[in-house]
């Protein structure tokens, strides 16, 4: 049985991973601060702390060894430096949760595989995160340090709208106002169900051929930016007044929003997952966005204190709309 400890394991990405290690008898320990709105499946052990907190947290540890440990909510090569620290003769893999967002953006050649080059000069959090497998790949060099990097793609479970707005742009939908579509919505995407992932992500914990090496794991469906409207249109019982704007302009009203598109969600990404199924010959993504949405809507659905509306997001979406109609008034 392995011993598998997550860092996290509650987050839209995580907790379906921690649903199915339970599933398949994973020996699971939690550590976290114990603050999740999601359950922990029954079985699971939970330690209660704030992994950045290192000298507590290695009290708290004590000698315990695991075959695996998985940090899901690392984001810095300091945040990881104090995971090779506390984990360094403690597990046999250790895992950082990475992002595709790392590669070469815009992508010189499709589809990307795990060798795409790693640049992306427009979102702090991609250029982050790749400093974090950097730091990785030093101690693997140096000291044999057992890492495997994964980077999920776009990864979403039935609370997460995946576009930017969440349910703000449900709600303007469903009054019949516009949203807004970044480009002019034929760019390919791939949505993944955090269910899918967790098929792949576990086949790779206690692999010893996963030792050093990365993977992404996504969703082989291609969908296009207007579709994944559409189809959230559709869950909603609605048709969708689409806006298509210039990423660079939205960039300009809001700058954070801008570094998402620019830096990600601008450009076709296609994926290649040849490599984590050769590891996990089992692993197919089976759950179409169409499906997903309407799993999404559903949730949201159910309880009214779920359907928060952001005014603010309101007022910038009409801002833009606003522009946009000054500059390209309609023939």
């Amino acid at each position: 049985m392995l011993k598998v400890l997550f860092i996290g394991g509650t987050g839209v990405i995580s907790s379906q991973s921690t649903r199915l290690a339970v599933e398949r008898g994973i020996n699971l320990t939690l550590f976290n601060r114990g603050r999740a709105s999601r359950s922990i499946p029954p079985g699971v052990r939970l330690l209660r702390g704030d992994i950045r907190d290192i000298e507590t947290t290695e009290v708290m540890l004590g000698g315990e060894t695991w075959d695996a440990v998985v940090d899901w909510v690392a984001y810095t090569p300091e945040q990881v430096s104090d995971d090779i620290r506390l984990f360094r003769g403690r597990t046999g893999q250790y895992v950082f949760i990475s992002s595709a967002s790392v590669y070469q953006t815009p992508p010189s050649f499709l589809p990307i595989t795990e060798s795409t080059p790693l640049v992306n000069p427009y979102w702090q959090y991609s250029r982050l995160k790749i400093a974090s497998e950097e730091r990785l790949l030093r101690a693997y060099r140096a000291e044999k340090f057992p890492m495997t990097i994964v980077r999920p793609s776009h990864t979403y479970d039935e609370t997460l709208i995946p576009i930017h707005g969440r349910y703000t742009v449900i709600d303007r939908m469903r009054r019949g106002e516009k949203v807004i579509v970044h480009g002019d919505g034929t760019s390919l995407w791939a949505l993944t169900h955090s269910s899918d992932f967790a098929k792949g992500f576990l086949g790779l914990l206690g692999n010893s051929h996963a030792i050093g090496e990365t993977f992404h794991i996504t969703s082989d469906e291609l969908i296009t930016w207007d579709q994944i409207y559409l189809d959230l249109a559709q869950a909603a019982g609605v048709e969708a007044n689409l806006a298509h704007i210039p990423s660079e302009v939205i960039a300009a009203y809001d700058p954070e929003w801008g570094a998402s598109l620019l830096g990600d969600k601008t450009y076709s990404k296609i994926f290649d997952n040849t490599k984590v199924k050769r590891l996990v010959p089992d692993f197919s993504a089976a759950i179409p966005f169409s499906h997903g949405a309407r799993e999404i809507i559903a949730w949201y659905d159910a309880d009214p204190a779920r359907r928060v509306v952001d005014e603010s997001f309101n007022q910038l979406t009409e801002r833009i709309l606003l522009a946009a109609a000054q500059s390209w008034p309609a023939k």
